[in-house]
């Protein structure tokens, strides 16, 4: 029986029995490799779904960026709701590597802004791949960057027991021992701070305070209590606390790095020096000794992931350990879980290009004496590396590439909707003015005017950030409410203006190709593909085919492409989408089938934080009934001088809620 229970909510329908049946068939026989060739809303993520729920193994899904990655996690969380699904990308909201160019001389130091929720979420996957078997984990390609040794990781965590022998101050060692650190304020992921006989910890990966009472040299008793309000939510018998980092190394493996850095430190300075690279040498040795001084002193040093092979006992050139290795292996050590790699024509080049995209900016850091040789291991997987840790692969993919086929055992296709939607009319107009007609901008203003007075959304596509953000604000001047989306708006942000865009904040939403695979809009029944003859990535027959798809899932869906001349690419694109609408429109008439529009409710990932969000203020509602009773403009003062503290400690979750909290008082008080 399989471990994972998928909500029967919905049955499949159009091509999806068959793909789903073909999929688990190859799975069990053994292919290495499948291709689902699924259309654009033709449900590829639920027959995906139904297929892991057939296997009932550990899935890893790989999506090629992090808006399409939270998307997935909220329909896999819909899809199996019993389930641990998790998100798992960058933690960082800025990154800039670290880098030196020689011809003008300039180093540039890294710098990176790391955003704690998505740290607690990452921590959230590897925790559950060590303790759960229903594992889904969504992923993007920071999947195949460096990651701490998962044994380590797991050996070293705490088990809190009742009843166990354990003194408070060994418990409090134990803690900082695993990057817990202590505090006097509020408790935050991955802080502790010790109250008389007890100590209260926030593990790394929750939002819930754990209260360890003692006994002596007893523990007496463990509460989980809500960090806002107090309550106490259960007393476990046992709980665990995992490390609040990954990179875990003991003293002895921390020594024996030391010496190794040294070591390895010595040997480049004589190459350097033999090299007659003298600055060289100096600029190495300053940096690494410095480093060496801070690793020993306070345990960490900016740049220390450069030094990790050390750590972890890698030999040189070997892989490092990456989120791969968390997932289970069988008895002969080979990978043991499913991996669906989603719209499979861009993530697997995106995958394959890492690693020398990397290598080549180490290698000028290195050869200028800004780190030592090991820093090279300190990478992303090859693609060679990482197809030897990804379980049995399928490729889901509207436009699978030429790759994809090639290794597949088969290729199932999948173009009829269970909706009965056909794709969308293509027509083509001419970019340039001539005569009455006013050029492609004009033309997509009026058309997309006479869409949105029907109440659907519309969204227009650039070649360039600035001509999206350029149009964005020429369309507001007209009086549109619109707004663009490019790769620097910040990933939560995304999230949020997608989410707005479909609820009717927004009109017409500009992009680039960032709006092309995997987003589910729904509402949007036209796209205008500008200068759609600029041949290239941009405008290449793979390229276009998935722009067209966003038109899919609404029954008045419709594209059109603006372009002087009718390129190759656009030629494929057409035919292409008029072979799918023949079968599509032919199956319809034969099974007597309407094409309906879909409807869908308007989620996304952050909808569970602000689903906590309300419950803390419910909750504090209601534990301040009382008091509200007899004095309320007490309460609210209390309250307001607690949300200013919250605030002066930086606590912003905190205050918020607080703040919440304080208008709903205000709000009743108003109605006595």
């Amino acid at each position: 029986m399989s471990v994972f229970k998928i909500n029967n909510q919905f049955s499949p329908a159009g091509d999806q029995p068959k793909a789903i049946k073909d999929l688990t068939e190859g799975v069990k026989k053994g292919l290495r490799y499948q291709t689902l060739l699924g259309v654009t809303g033709s449900g590829k993520t639920f027959t995906a779904a139904n297929v892991i729920a057939n296997i009932g193994k550990p899935t890893l899904v790989i999506a090629h960026n992090k808006t399409l990655a939270a998307q997935l996690a909220q329909e896999y969380r819909e899809f199996f709701p019993d389930n641990a699904v998790h998100y798992f990308v960058s933690y960082y909201d800025f990154y800039q590597p670290e880098a030196y160019l020689p011809v003008t001389d300039t180093y540039i130091e890294k710098e990176a802004m790391i955003n704690e929720e998505i740290e607690r979420l990452r921590h959230a996957s590897t925790q559950a791949l060590l303790t759960r078997k229903d594992v889904i984990i969504v992923a993007s390609v920071s999947c195949i960057y460096g990651l701490g040794n998962p044994e380590e990781y797991e050996k070293v965590n705490l088990k809190i027991e009742v009843g166990i022998s354990r003194t408070r101050t060994e418990l409090i060692r134990e803690l900082i021992d695993i990057h817990y650190t202590r505090t006097n304020a509020d408790v935050k992921p991955g802080l502790f701070r010790a109250l008389g006989n007890s100590i209260e910890v926030m593990p790394i990966s929750e939002r819930y305070i754990y209260r360890i009472e003692f006994e002596g040299d007893k523990v007496q008793v463990i509460k989980k209590i809500d960090a806002v309000s107090r309550t106490i939510v259960s007393e476990p018998e046992t709980h665990f606390i995992f490390p609040a980092k990954h990179f875990i190394t003991d003293d002895e493996d921390n020594k024996r790095a030391l010496e190794s850095i040294k070591s390895e430190l010595q040997d480049r300075l004589e190459d350097l020096g033999k090299a007659g690279k003298i600055l060289e040498a100096e600029r190495l040795k300053r940096r690494t000794t410095y480093d060496l001084a801070m690793i020993r002193e306070v345990g960490y040093t900016n740049g220390i992931e450069n030094y990790s092979r050390h750590f972890t006992g890698k030999a040189p050139g070997e892989p490092p350990y990456t989120l791969l290795d968390y997932f289970p292996k069988d008895p002969a050590g080979k990978p043991d879980f499913l991996t669906i790699i989603d719209e499979s024509h861009v993530t697997v080049p995106q995958i394959g290009g890492m690693y020398a995209g990397d290598q080549s900016r180490k290698a000028t850091l290195v050869e200028h004496g800004f780190r030592l040789p090991s820093a090279r291991d300190n990478r992303p997987l090859q693609f060679e590396e990482f197809q030897e840790r990804v379980g049995q692969t399928i490729f889901t993919s509207a436009t699978p590439a030429a790759y994809e086929k090639e290794v597949s055992g088969q290729v199932v296709e999948q173009v009829i909707r269970p909706t009965g939607l056909v794709d969308p009319l293509i027509s083509v107009k001419p970019i340039q003015s001539k005569g009455s007609y006013k050029g492609q901008i004009h033309d997509f203003i009026s058309e997309a005017e006479g869409v949105v007075k029907k109440g659907f959304r519309v969204i227009a596509t650039t070649l360039t950030k600035k001509m999206a953000e350029d149009l964005s604000e020429f369309l507001k001047e007209k009086g549109i409410k619109a707004t663009y989306l490019h790769s620097e708006i910040k990933t939560i942000d995304r999230i949020e203006i997608l989410t707005n865009f479909r609820r009717g904040e927004f009109d017409i939403l500009v992009g680039v190709n960032l709006l092309r695979e995997g987003l589910d809009l729904p509402e949007v029944a036209l796209i205008g593909i500008l200068d759609a003859d600029k041949e290239g990535f941009l405008r290449s027959e793979t390229s276009l085919i998935q722009i067209i798809g966003r038109a899919a899932r609404n029954v008045e869906g419709r594209v059109i492409l603006y372009a002087d001349e009718l390129t190759r690419s656009i030629e494929h694109a057409i035919s292409e989408t008029e072979r799918r609408r023949s079968i599509q429109t032919a199956y319809n008439k034969k099974h007597n089938i309407t094409p309906k529009t879909i409807i869908k409710k308007i989620k996304d990932i952050t909808d569970t934080l602000e689903r906590e969000h309300r419950q803390a203020v419910d909750t504090l509602l209601l534990t301040d009934e009382k008091i509200f009773a007899k004095t309320p403009k007490k309460l609210i003062k209390a309250k307001s001088e607690e949300m200013e503290e919250a605030v002066k400690n930086l606590d912003f979750e905190t205050a918020a809620i607080l703040r919440d909290e304080i208008r709903a008082l205000e709000a009743r008080l108003g109605k006595k």
